[in-house]
């Protein structure tokens, strides 16, 4: 899966807003810190910094992937911060499993 197809997923199916625009627009606006969902760019931004994603075509794999997001967990883990940071992370993290269960379902198909 690429970096692309997992934020298209994540659009649609986690219930918050991850793209603004598309994929390589959401990508651009969270580094350019004028993603219109400040929690949805800080996970942009940890994936593809955190990868060393230079775009929307590079491959990205799930534990990779669920581990960039480690710090941002654990910042939205503190006790003063907000409730719909650690759910929005929280709903990511199970989203994107499910995308590549997916994946993986469509692969043992072929």
């Amino acid at each position: 899966m690429n970096f692309g197809d997992l934020l298209q997923y994540l659009d649609d199916h986690s219930g918050f807003q991850i793209l603004d625009g598309t994929p390589a627009e959401s990508i651009a606006k969270a580094k350019a810190g004028t993603h219109q969902n400040p929690i949805a760019a800080e996970i942009i931004i940890a994936a593809a910094e955190n990868l060393g994603l230079g775009g929307e075509a590079d491959a990205i794999e799930r534990v990779a992937f669920v581990n960039s997001l480690g710090k941002i967990r654990l910042k939205y883990m503190a006790d003063d911060a907000p409730v719909e940071g650690f759910r929005t992370v929280e709903k990511v993290i199970t989203t994107a499993d499910a995308a590549f269960n997916e994946e993986a379902l469509r692969e043992r198909a072929k």
